[in-house]
């Protein structure tokens, strides 16, 4: 049976950024300088990559981990398709 990963200790994570976008929202409802809203969104931004980088690595931890340690040569090819693909396209946004 292959393991199942969860992501629930990210949610207090999703929840603080949460917060940090509705204060965001507020600063510019507030007219705040154009400064500290940005280094709001900053912030935010680099929690996401936290978060992202979080998932990615239960990803390989778990699901790369356990296809490459199965059997199935098709599995493991998947997995590690995806994986490339997943890092083709964090290159692009960067």
């Amino acid at each position: 049976m292959k393991p199942i990963t969860t992501h629930e200790g990210q949610l207090g994570f999703l929840r603080k950024i949460e917060g940090q976008i509705r204060g965001i929202q507020r600063m510019i409802e507030e007219k705040r300088y154009c400064v500290d809203i940005i280094t709001q969104i900053h912030s935010v931004i680099g929690a996401l990559y936290s978060v992202e980088n979080q998932v990615f690595r239960k990803h390989i931890d778990n699901c790369v981990v356990s296809a490459l340690r199965g059997k199935s040569r098709t599995e493991k090819e998947q997995k590690i398709n995806e994986v490339i693909e997943l890092i083709s396209r964090f290159r692009k946004i960067a």
